[in-house]
């Protein structure tokens, strides 16, 4: 049997009606993502925030990216610095995401941390982390899509925690399937 996906909804004139923003994020929320902290200093001190959209853009030369929204209160503060760490927070660290998602709080509070050799803040017993300088900044909507150069990144022997998920609203941890053989 095949099925036929479901056509744009338009209006009597053919025009794309608009799409319900809460539609739009909760259909969203059916694609789990990881969860990390970018996390950087200027002259206050350690700065950060939670973010769940982060990815890859390129090994030659090394790229990540990330989103943030566009009146953040962190961001700004991070890009006037030009550099940041992207710290993927391990299965165990819901409460460190929480804690830097946070508006108006010392975000740092009770979090363990490290500094990269240049001075950066790295969380400790994350999955792993990337120190990046800033290389591209793009407005796109309601965010900014950054993309940062990695200039040092955690060894080996770091990567030892799995990851911490957000599927449907929730944190989660990975299960390994059982494949039969």
């Amino acid at each position: 049997m095949t099925t036929t996906a479901r056509r744009t909804i338009t209006d009597d004139q053919g025009a794309p009606l608009a799409i319900d923003p809460l539609r739009f994020r909760d259909t969203l929320g059916h694609y789990a993502s990881g969860i990390t902290v970018i996390t950087g200093v200027d002259d206050d001190g350690p700065i950060g925030f939670t973010c769940q959209s982060f990815y890859s853009v390129s090994v030659d030369p090394p790229l990540v990216s990330f989103s943030v929204m566009t009146n953040s209160t962190t961001y700004p503060r991070i890009r006037e610095a030009g550099r940041f760490v992207v710290n993927v927070l391990g299965a165990d660290q819901d409460g460190v995401s929480s804690q830097f998602a946070r508006k108006g709080t010392d975000k740092w509070a009770g979090v363990d941390s490290s500094v990269t050799a240049s001075g950066l803040p790295i969380i400790v017993d994350t999955v792993m982390w990337l120190e990046c300088e800033l290389w591209a900044e793009h407005e796109a909507g309601d965010h900014f899509i950054v993309v940062g150069r990695v200039v040092d990144m955690s060894l080996p022997d770091w990567h030892r925690a799995e990851p911490l998920l957000f599927f449907q609203g929730r944190y989660r941890r990975l299960e390994e399937l059982e494949v039969p053989r």
